[in-house]
């Protein structure tokens, strides 16, 4: 697994999820309607866009570990957390019944985990601490907001989860703003910037047409083609 380099984590992150999901189409490397999490995962930030390497984990939130206390105790998590190339993304699945019942990462663990080379953390359950973790410009994507983090523990990490309808597993390659969050396959990384221009730049002739005195419907059909 090659690590991302800074010169492709600003180029990415000049673009937006709408435009990369876009790039990743022409490669024509998976269906449509894979590689991204749906809309029970939302950004809690506006202007924090992120690029990193997934780091997965599994909590349970509704009732006490049958050992230990909190996810304090599992410090050997953190120690996962650094195997994984920088920057880094935390995904974590809430396997209870209900998700969402309490929160793994509020003020506190955003610190703990921006100490440890994470730009990010996702989960289908809830955050808390939003106006202290946005001044860290932590960015958090999730599918609720909690008060407490009542009973959270970690139950596994480093195996696949799913949030949002996306399968993770550590190591992937993931992008997310305002918009969402997706998967860049890692055979393409690296091509998507080039192919987000091209698609920019298509993009623009057909938004200026569509604004010109000389539109036609003609010239609007022969426009389009090139998105395709």
């Amino acid at each position: 697994m090659a690590p991302l380099t800074p010169e492709l984590i600003d180029e990415l992150r000049r673009l937006d999820t709408c435009m990369v999901s876009n790039a990743i189409e022409t490669f024509d490397c998976r269906l449509r309607n894979e590689g991204f999490a749906d809309g029970r995962i939302r950004a809690i930030f506006d202007d924090v866009p992120v690029v990193g390497h997934a780091v997965t984990a599994r909590i349970h939130c509704s009732a006490p570990p049958a050992v230990g206390h909190t996810y304090y105790d599992r410090t050997d998590w953190w120690n996962y957390i650094l195997t994984i190339p920088a920057p880094r993304i935390v995904v974590v699945e809430d396997a209870d019944e209900r998700p969402g019942t309490g929160a793994f990462v509020g003020e506190v663990h955003a610190n703990i985990l921006r100490a440890l080379g994470c730009v990010a953390y996702a989960t289908n359950g809830s955050v808390r601490d939003l106006q202290r973790v946005h001044a860290l410009g932590f960015q958090l994507f999730a599918s609720h907001v909690a008060v407490s983090h009542a009973y959270v523990h970690i139950v596994d990490f480093g195996e696949p989860v799913t949030v949002g309808g996306l399968v993770v597993q550590s190591g992937d390659i993931l992008y997310g703003d305002r918009h969402g969050l997706l998967n860049i396959p890692h055979a393409i990384v690296d091509q998507v910037p080039a192919a987000a221009a091209r698609l920019a730049a298509a993009e623009r002739e057909v938004v200026a047409l569509c604004k010109s005195a000389d539109f036609s419907l003609e010239q609007l059909r022969v426009a389009v083609r090139t998105l395709q």
